[in-house]
């Protein structure tokens, strides 16, 4: 089993930043991707960006040149680095853990608005 804790969502203005985290403890196998999905009201739940141990990272369109993810594998942590947020950009954000299983967290409300 794989624990996923999300933290840094909240509220923002447009054009504001900001930085979610996900801490993954428990079974963890060494060669795994990490990253990020969210799901707005209606909306079916979309790929936001994910990373994998070696490095090699995987954004939507939709946030490419606004978005930035990271990772410290030592700490089993990924980042992901929100800038210039949009309106559209609002939606509960969950990480995603894909070693030999896959473990959702339990999602972190980023509400852009004004």
């Amino acid at each position: 089993q794989v624990q996923l804790v999300e933290s840094g969502g909240g509220l923002v203005q447009p054009g504001g930043s900001l930085r979610l985290s996900c801490a993954a403890s428990g079974s963890i196998f060494s060669i795994n991707t990490m990253g990020w999905y969210r799901q707005a009201p209606g909306k079916e739940r979309e790929l936001v960006a994910l990373m994998s141990t070696g490095g090699s990272r995987n954004y939507a369109d939709s946030v490419k040149g606004r978005f930035t993810i990271s990772r410290d594998n030592a700490k089993n942590t990924v980042y992901l680095q929100m800038t210039s947020l949009k309106p559209e950009d609002t939606a509960v954000y969950y990480c995603k853990f894909q070693g030999w299983n896959e473990y959702w967290g339990q999602g972190t409300q980023v509400t852009v608005s004004s």
